[in-house]
């Protein structure tokens, strides 16, 4: 394959330099319901070191993951961290039990999150912490008033925030800079574009999650279309219908950094083999 047309690294906040296909370990808990440690530990870490054994230098994970279970997984196959990685995670939802959490933005359950990462992860400081969910009844703007003041006194290095609409955003970033945003978005759920167009123009990195995910009815269900366009588009470039749904994302926007999860290092390798698909942000837009 010839070298593709977008570029293969992205600095979050304007200093954390990431490589444009992160890794999403949700995967790696408990299942139903992603509660409880990993029923085969062995198995995910060798996961985890091949993520950066193949050049993935950015984790994404949450507090709620477990909960706490996969944090400190990654740090038990990864720890001590290499100076480049970057891990992300999350808080403002704590975890009851399987499927089971309520979303907490109060100062006082941010500040707690953010301890126990801290702990989990075996770090003095996060470099991007996302807050998971807009609490209903807390103002956004007071949420990340307490992640501004965990920025202050050096936990938290960047904030970003997840699952949230373009007039959360930026009633956010009225706050503090917001480094990234994460929610969900593919080529088969495009509900989201306006909020990556707003990322696009304001130099703020998108982490779409679900990005390999089929009908956006069935939330969670895999891209499975083998017959349609993006089957089609693959063909053409010699690779995978995943590939290039990766790769559409990739060049549709350098903002965009896709955090595909999985439980297999092949499917890992296959997904990183999208930044070698070549595709021009102008070939992803008409598409």
């Amino acid at each position: 394959m010839t070298s593709p047309a977008f570029d293969t690294v992205r600095k979050i906040g304007g200093d954390l330099e990431v490589s444009r296909l992160g890794y999403g370990a949700m995967r790696l808990t408990g299942q139903p319901g992603n509660w409880g440690p990993y029923p085969d530990p062995e198995a995910a870490k060798k996961v985890l070191r091949r993520v950066i054994e193949v050049g993935v230098n950015l984790i994404d994970t949450a507090h709620a993951y477990g909960a706490g279970y996969n944090e400190g997984l990654i740090a038990e196959a990864l720890h001590p961290y290499r100076d480049d990685l970057v891990i992300t995670t999350k808080c403002g939802l704590t975890k009851m039990g399987p499927g089971i959490a309520y979303r907490d933005g109060r100062r006082k359950a941010i500040r707690t999150g953010c301890e126990a990462s801290l702990s989990h992860l075996r770090v003095d400081r996060i470099d991007l912490m996302q807050l998971h969910w807009v609490d209903e009844d807390t103002p956004i703007e007071e949420t990340v008033s307490s992640l501004a003041e965990l920025v202050k006194e050096g936990k938290i290095r960047h904030i970003g925030i997840s699952n949230v609409t373009l007039d959360e955003l930026k009633r956010a970033r009225s706050i503090a800079p917001i480094a990234s945003v994460q929610n969900r978005f593919s080529f088969a759920d495009r509900s989201q574009i306006d909020l990556v167009r707003y990322c696009s123009e304001e130099d703020i990195t998108f982490f779409p999650y679900g990005p390999l995910d089929g009908n956006p009815a069935q939330i969670g269900a895999p891209l499975a279309d083998q017959t349609g366009n993006i089957a089609i588009e693959a063909g053409k470039r010699g690779c995978s219908t995943s590939q290039f749904a990766l790769a559409w994302l990739l060049a549709l926007s350098p903002v965009i950094v896709p955090i595909p999860g999985t439980r297999s290092v092949v499917h890992l390798e296959e997904n990183v083999g999208s930044l070698n698909v070549p595709l021009t942000q102008e070939e992803a837009k008409a598409l």
